[in-house]
């Protein structure tokens, strides 16, 4: 065992008695919220924390380190006392039985790929149930999901595959998994340790694998918990990054034990392009309802989201500094009965947010464009709002951003563009519940930005900005 494995042991099992600790009584800082049949808050009944069920798919294309991934994601979440599923690969199981896709027919190919989702579904539904009959908190992994399927077929043969089925990507994308980790190939940044010599099933070019990987990728654009992990690290790096991004989600300190570097960014925009001049990109339909909560630094809020009539709902806490984190975001998937109960629990404090989300990928790199619509406040007229992850900054951030949009400045961290104080109903200069910062410590707005551009003026394109 290495040393660095090591330390990865005995970090979590640190955590791991943290964690036991808590269970023997209820938590200050654990919310009471509705049940839900996938996905539960630790909360407090009868003294006893709930167990939570965690539902995570490990994507990606050829060599990107899947494999190793869920070993190291398996190890860490069982060092905390979570048990932990391994879902396998479906596809794997079915080609090692002789079957070789390039001697299929075209109607033969398409009644595979359909008889593969098929028997995904149950294979993930399986462990499904055995995640909810648990008496323990619970992670499931699967090594790829059933989006994975439409990137080794055609977009009017997945539709009408989709149709004939009744399926539909909220529900088969978006309510079936919490999260989407896609590690990006070796094949794209890492050409040098790109190998197919260790994978039975594996026999794809680097030009093959960094296209299949992309495709992969495009295929789960519109989750709204999704993480690309590239290369840009050395892999060790990689996979600590891989774990800190689901134990954010989770709202788990980790502290700095994985080296913690990747951060929420926000940009105002301009103006919205044409549609020509994005890349391919998934359109959702959001509203968002701030609730009473507990605390005056606690912020709690529900989230409609959805395509074709077909919705998603989520209910986040959003919590101060806690434990050196600087934000703690715990959320929770909701059915629609729930949903509507949590409705009554809104803040007349302020209106609700519309809002047209556009999600795409460029330079692996993973976005989210915020329209805002009417009905809303006048300050939100207009308004964009592109927001990312990532652990690049200056020269390196910069490349990464859209080049087809037009970029004003930088604005993470600005309370005057934070939806919390843009949906307040009340005018700025005299309400009392303007947030200024989550932050414990800070009174107000602190212009250095943690990503190192500065929030005055960003230069892109050779032009500056703001």
């Amino acid at each position: 065992m290495t040393a660095t494995t090591e330390n990865s042991k005995k970090e979590s099992q640190e955590m791991a008695t943290k964690e036991n600790a808590n269970r023997n009584g209820p938590t200050k800082e654990t919310p009471i919220e509705s049940p839900q049949k996938s996905l539960k808050l630790q909360k407090v009944s009868n003294g006893q924390l709930e167990k939570r069920v965690y539902k995570i798919v490990l994507t990606g294309g050829p060599c990107g380190g899947k494999t190793t991934g869920q070993s190291r994601l398996c190890t860490f979440f069982e060092n905390l006392g979570w048990k932990v599923f391994r879902v396998p690969e479906t596809a794997t199981v079915l080609l090692s039985g002789g079957v070789k896709f390039s001697d299929l027919t075209e109607k033969e190919a398409y009644k595979f790929q359909e008889n593969l989702i098929r028997t995904m579904i149950q294979i993930e539904n399986t462990y499904f149930e055995l995640g909810k009959s648990s008496t323990r908190n619970c992670l499931i992994i699967c090594d790829r999901g059933v989006m994975d399927a439409s990137a080794y077929i055609s977009k009017d043969k997945w539709e009408k595959m989709m149709a004939s089925n009744n399926w539909n990507p909220i529900e088969m994308r978006d309510n079936r998994y919490n999260q989407i980790l896609h590690l990006v190939s070796a094949a794209n940044g890492a050409e040098e340790f790109y190998t197919t010599e260790e994978h039975a099933c594996r026999s794809e070019g680097v030009e093959l694998a960094r296209e299949l990987d992309y495709k992969s990728a495009a295929a789960w654009v519109g989750h709204p918990y999704f993480d690309v992990i590239d290369n840009s690290t050395n892999f060790e790096t990689k996979m600590n990054r891989m774990i800190e991004s689901v134990c954010q989600k989770l709202g788990i300190d980790i502290g700095d034990r994985l080296q913690a570097t990747s951060r929420k960014l926000k940009y105002l925009v301009a103006t919205l392009p044409p549609d020509s001049e994005f890349p391919p990109f998934q359109d959702f339909n959001v509203e968002h309802h701030y609730l009473q909560s507990s605390g005056p630094k606690v912020q709690a809020r529900l989230r409609k989201r959805g395509q074709n009539n077909h919705w998603s709902y989520i209910h986040t806490i959003r919590r101060p500094n806690v434990h050196g984190q600087s934000r703690i975001e715990v959320k929770t998937q909701l059915t629609q009965r729930d949903y509507i109960n949590l409705l009554a629990q809104r803040d007349d404090a302020h209106f609700t947010i519309y809002k047209k989300r556009r999600c795409f990928l460029v330079n692996n790199q993973y976005f989210q464009l915020d329209i805002y619509k009417e009905p809303s406040h006048p300050r939100c007229k207009g308004l964009i709002l592109l927001e990312t992850y990532s652990s690049l900054s200056g020269e390196a951030l910069l490349n990464c951003l859209p080049k087809f949009l037009n970029i004003v400045k930088e604005v993470t961290g600005d309370p005057d563009y934070s939806m919390f104080n843009l949906s307040l109903k009340e005018d700025w200069s005299i309400t009392k519940k303007f947030c200024h910062s989550l932050h414990e410590d800070v009174s107000g707005y602190k212009s250095k930005q943690p990503s190192g551009v500065s929030n005055k003026q960003l230069v892109l394109n050779g032009h500056a900005k703001g």
